[in-house]
């Protein structure tokens, strides 16, 4: 009797771990050979692979959706753009000019919402990997601030940041992509002649790249909520946004072992500190 248990035991054992391995295959099991047991357990991984199967084709799906969408909106809004361009440059009166800066900035808005959702959806159906690799620091911390720079100049805002030449571990094209997201916001919700402040500290484990401002804070119960997909907090509704931005920014840098965390005080700024694996 002992002999059979561990027999049994060892069979239900061998089909779990194919089951987790996804190397489960009803064909290597026969029916009339297993116990009441075993074939119930057979019965709900072949259930639990159909399930894993059709959650996997749904991605699939959405991930086309997301790009058919994409490539779709991609010439008209184009379009808009440009015709909205060609009318900002006509003798037009005030309130005809407000209307069509009214249009630009929605479309602008529109077609960054888009390239968001898609961004998003690669990653978060693997279309994209990431591929963290030992990196300098300065190097994603300068093409950000580049990026950021001519918006930041438009409000007088000044970056202050001194080359430290730390490394970790990251994806280079990704990571910028949401270093430029958290100065992007630093850079909205901030005062004209401000500064903003970028700081890298080398821990034993992590690294982590500081980005301080002086802006208009985010109110304590509010902290928890702010990484999810198009949350925008009560004192920003006014501004310009879609709420995308810090929930691409978290899936980034969770999806390379690393982790996000944000410190701030209503009208007195934010510190959103991003820790990449060393």
């Amino acid at each position: 009797m002992m002999f059979t248990d561990k027999k049994l035991l060892a069979r239900l054992d061998k089909m779990l771990e194919d089951g987790i391995n996804g190397t489960f295959s009803e064909s290597d099991y026969d029916e009339t050979q297993l116990s009441k047991l075993e074939s119930k357990w057979l019965r709900y991984l072949a259930s639990s692979k159909l399930s894993a199967q059709k959650t996997e084709q749904e991605r699939e799906k959405l991930q086309e959706l997301v790009s058919d969408i994409s490539h779709q909106t991609k010439t008209p809004l184009s379009n808009i753009l440009l015709y909205t361009q060609l009318l900002q440059e006509q003798d037009i009166d005030g309130q005809s000019r407000q209307l069509v800066d009214e249009i630009r900035q929605q479309s602008e808005k529109l077609e960054f919402l888009i390239q968001s959702l898609v961004k998003t959806s690669r990653l978060e159906t693997g279309t994209f990997q990431l591929a963290p690799l030992k990196n300098n620091i300065d190097s994603v911390i300068d093409a950000a601030i580049e990026q950021i720079t001519p918006k930041a100049k438009s409000k007088q805002i000044k970056i202050m940041y001194s080359s430290q030449s730390h490394t970790a571990k990251f994806d280079i094209k990704w990571t910028r992509e949401a270093l430029f997201n958290i100065l992007d916001n630093a850079v909205k919700y901030s005062p004209r002649n401000s500064v903003i402040k970028i700081t890298v500290y080398a821990y034993e484990m992590f690294a982590c790249v500081s980005v301080a401002d002086q802006g208009i804070g985010i109110p304590e119960e509010e902290l928890p909520r702010i990484f999810g997909r198009f949350y925008r907090g009560q004192n920003v509704r006014e501004q310009n946004g879609v709420g995308i931005g810090l929930y691409l920014c978290r899936q980034i840098i969770e999806g390379q072992g690393g982790y996000i965390t944000v410190e701030s005080t209503v009208n007195q700024g934010s510190i959103f500190k991003i820790f990449l694996p060393r």
